[in-house]
């Protein structure tokens, strides 16, 4: 056999390969030459995010990073973890925007699989897995539809069973979903006999996201995040890829991304205080962007929505959040453009962008998880600005 005659019985061997879509997806997106570790235009040349979308993100950002301090007393040493930080984007855009006296104070990270970008700010540490034992703000924005999970699909039985799939998409039904993960969906998501129903098994972005709040002792984990709740699930999933800019078909072979919306009343229920302080100081091993997820996790606590998020979580639109921290989107009086037009055409385009980031139908209607560690209560950082400060 040839070489070249090997890596065709190689890639046909691939080809024919069926698994279950959270290995797929673990492997096409941070793999060696996963979607996420090799391609150098980044995430941005893929998807627009609310980061991309407006400076005036990552100015929010900063003012909310600014209450967190507030709250804790202005520590000695204030963190920001910028969780899945792509290049580096919105980590260098809160520097930027943060007073003097609180930058100063300020310790800087990127967490992400990549390597460091060039010409990135010194003050900002790179790394592969958030740092433990910090006090201030994890912010994770769009990371955890990136956690790979197992999809699940109703046959003609009435039978849950995972959903296997090739290099190419390809699908079919495999074993039926037990264990841990059936238990995840009769809490979370439960399915009916109806033949053709999916839902995509939430346990492994449940336990990355409590290891996330863990590395804090106190402040507060943000996930910002397409999301759903228990009372509007998606009856077919949400399994989805990006390439280039567009919604294209998920298929796992490290050519686009591969995302689906969060259950994210799930996500607070697992990152809990009570479930804090039983990951409180571990390490956990991280592959690529996501935590692995423990398949005997124990079940979680009650079940959650908005209205009932555990000890003092709140889940909000990203609209509501931004506005409460700033972000408004009001026209500029008509009388500048005469007064002092230059100014006028600046605060324009702040209302276009801050328009876009509130809209519905859009990046306005992301969800905000805000979990607090210790003693910071997270309704109270998101409170309306004055008039003079919005933007």
């Amino acid at each position: 056999m040839t070489r070249g005659t090997r890596g065709i019985r190689a890639a046909s061997e691939a080809h024919e390969r069926w698994r279950g879509w959270r290995e797929a997806t673990q492997e096409a997106l941070y793999g060696p030459a996963g979607f996420y570790r090799v391609r150098p235009e980044g995430p941005a040349g893929h998807f627009r995010t609310s980061v991309h979308a407006s400076p005036l993100f990552a100015g929010a950002v900063a003012r909310l990073l600014c209450r967190v301090d507030e709250a804790l007393g202005r520590p000695a040493s204030l963190a920001f973890v910028d969780l899945a930080a792509g290049r580096g984007e919105l980590v260098t855009g809160v520097l930027a925007a943060l007073p003097g006296d609180v930058a100063a104070r300020t310790r800087a990270y990127a967490v992400e699989v990549a390597g460091r970008p060039r010409g990135l700010d010194h003050r900002i540490e790179w790394l592969t897995e958030p740092p433990g034992g910090v006090t201030g703000l994890l912010f994770a924005n769009e990371w955890l539809d990136n956690v790979p999970v197992e999809v699940a699909e109703v046959d003609s039985a009435g039978v849950a069973r995972r959903v296997l799939v090739r290099d190419d998409g390809a699908e079919r039904l495999g074993e039926p979903v037990g264990g841990a993960e059936a238990r995840w969906l009769a809490r979370w998501w439960p399915l009916s006999a109806a033949q053709g129903l999916r839902a995509e098994i939430g346990l492994p972005r449940d336990t990355a996201w409590a290891s996330a709040v863990a590395a804090l002792d106190a402040g507060l984990a943000v996930a910002a995040d397409y999301a759903h709740t228990a009372a509007a699930r998606p009856p077919f999933g949400s399994l989805t890829g990006f390439r280039e800019g567009r919604e294209t078909a998920p298929v796992p072979d490290g050519t686009c991304d591969i995302t689906a919306h969060v259950a994210l009343d799930a996500c607070a229920a697992a990152g809990g205080p009570e479930r804090h302080a039983g990951t409180h100081g571990a390490r956990h091993a991280h592959d690529g962007a996501t935590r692995r997820a423990d398949d005997d996790a124990a079940p979680h606590a009650g079940r959650c929505v908005p209205e009932c998020t555990p000890s003092g979580a709140l889940l909000r639109p990203q609209r509501e959040a931004l506005r409460a921290l700033g972000v408004a989107g009001a026209r500029p009086p008509l009388a500048l453009a005469s007064t002092d037009p230059a100014a006028y055409v600046r605060a324009l385009a702040r209302a276009s962008q801050a328009a876009e980031l509130t809209a519905p139908g859009g990046l306005g209607d992301f969800m905000w998880l805000l979990q607090p560690v210790g003693a910071v209560d997270a309704s109270a950082l998101l409170v309306d600005v004055a008039d003079h400060e919005e933007e």
